[in-house]
């Protein structure tokens, strides 16, 4: 723990190594992240009262490749990014974890009850009490602390807030109590434990894992118990293209949408197992196009096998674009960027929602982009798709142009410069 007035001096306006690593060269940015850390320690000292304190800082993440394939134990490309949550946090000497985030009510997680509880489900309160009770299982130790966070990964982007947020608190659990002894990879999968068990919503490890490892990463997930995690040695800065990620909006929570989005891992899974396996994974393409006709007969529908069909394209596709980088030829790699959107968009078919058709926000979005960057960049949609995010490697003459465009569309501030940060969730050592 450090005084917070030492704190701040070592961070010195933003101007030391770890916050250029964390949030780039840019001054002005520096000095706005400065006095974020500075006035959330400000509220951790007035609703805590405590004065020795650690920060933490984690990312938010984007799906570079692989979409829609984590589910069937494929392979993906991500990136942890430059927008993050950060914390400062103490120990408190009891057995009550309590947190106080900005813009929400400070809530308060007793060490003594892990009972699972559904009144709690899509709660930040059953995240970090099935963090604990996993971490305690597995043999960590656990223990009280106050933390005050603040958070600049939006909800809804497709960046991840909510896994960025799990590995936040398995992260400072590590360091408070644990001397930092477990990996990474351990605190994703806990923090994905937690959100399919406590939190209530099944869901993949990729988001988990490329928050907490940081870098750019490629993640086999053939065996999801021990996913393979391999750093990938590429500088996207060196490129001159911007990460642009574009907030469309879009997507609706009613159960015939809801419904929509399940339908994909499930008509994925449906074909596999009419050919006698669990996930796509163990089969090949060559097997599933030779197995049409009978699928056909069956009752399989056609959507279902094109969704089959884009998922062993994508999942060969993170290998040939992880092999593109380390041979530094990003046209390449760009090249199967924009051909895993087209996959996406005719084959996997989860950028509208047929549900309320007349709403294609993704669709008009990747128009706009194909009419300035073809030739010249790169464009797909993000994440889950039916609404939320699109991606583009935008060339820096066409910056201005691309964000001009689209914020013309979609409102001002809606398109997120990004870049690819080194570090995961990590406990601040300045």
């Amino acid at each position: 723990m450090t005084k917070i007035n030492n704190l701040i001096e070592k961070i010195n306006g933003g101007d030391n190594p770890l916050f250029k690593e964390l949030y780039g060269g840019d001054k002005a940015i520096l000095k706005e992240q400065a006095a974020r850390y500075a006035s959330l320690m400000g509220d951790f000292s007035a609703t805590f009262g405590a004065d020795d304190v650690a920060l933490f800082s984690s990312p938010g993440r984007t799906e570079i490749g692989g979409n829609h394939t984590d589910h069937n134990y494929g392979r993906v490309l991500a990136g942890a990014v430059n927008l993050d949550n950060i914390a400062v946090v103490a120990p408190n000497g009891t057995n009550t974890i309590r947190i106080k985030s900005a813009g929400y009510p400070e809530f308060q997680v007793e060490l003594s009850d892990f009972v699972p509880n559904e009144d709690e489900f899509y709660t930040s309160t059953s995240l970090v009490k099935g963090i604990a009770a996993k971490m305690k299982e597995n043999g960590y130790k656990i223990g009280g602390f106050d933390a005050c966070i603040e958070g600049r990964v939006p909800k809804g982007s497709g960046l991840s807030s909510s896994a960025s947020f799990e590995v936040l608190i398995g992260a400072i659990i590590n360091e408070l109590f644990n001397d930092g002894k477990m990996s990474a990879v351990e605190n994703a999968i806990i923090g994905q434990w937690s959100e399919n068990n406590y939190f209530g919503k099944p869901c993949g490890l990729m988001d988990q894992t490329a928050c907490s490892v940081g870098g750019l990463i490629t993640i086999d997930f053939k065996d999801p118990a021990n996913p393979v995690v391999k750093e990938v040695d590429f500088d996207f800065v060196s490129t001159g293209y911007s990460l642009v990620i574009t907030d469309v909006g879009g997507g609706h929570d009613d159960p015939a949408s809801q419904a929509e989005y399940a339908s994909l891992p499930t008509e994925m899974k449906s074909v596999a197992a009419e050919m006698g396996a669990t996930v796509l994974r163990e089969l090949t393409l060559e097997e599933i196009v030779k197995a049409i006709p009978e699928l056909r007969k069956k009752g399989i529908s056609d959507r279902a096998i094109l969704r089959s069909y884009h998922f062993q394209g994508d999942n060969q596709r993170v290998v040939d674009q992880v092999a593109a980088l380390e041979k530094n030829d990003f046209q390449a790699f760009l090249k199967m960027v924009v051909e895993s959107g087209y996959s996406s968009y005719m084959y996997n078919q989860n950028i509208f929602d047929v549900v309320h058709k007349d709403e294609q926000v993704v669709s008009l979005a990747l128009a706009l982009s194909e009419m300035i960057l073809k030739g010249s960049g790169a464009w797909r949609v993000h994440g889950g798709g039916f609404g939320g995010t699109i991606q583009a490697f935008v060339p820096q003459e066409k910056l201005g142009e691309y964000t001009k465009t689209l914020e013309h569309v979609y409102g001002e501030g809606t398109c997120h410069k990004l870049f690819i940060r080194t570090k995961g969730s990590v406990k601040l050592d300045l």
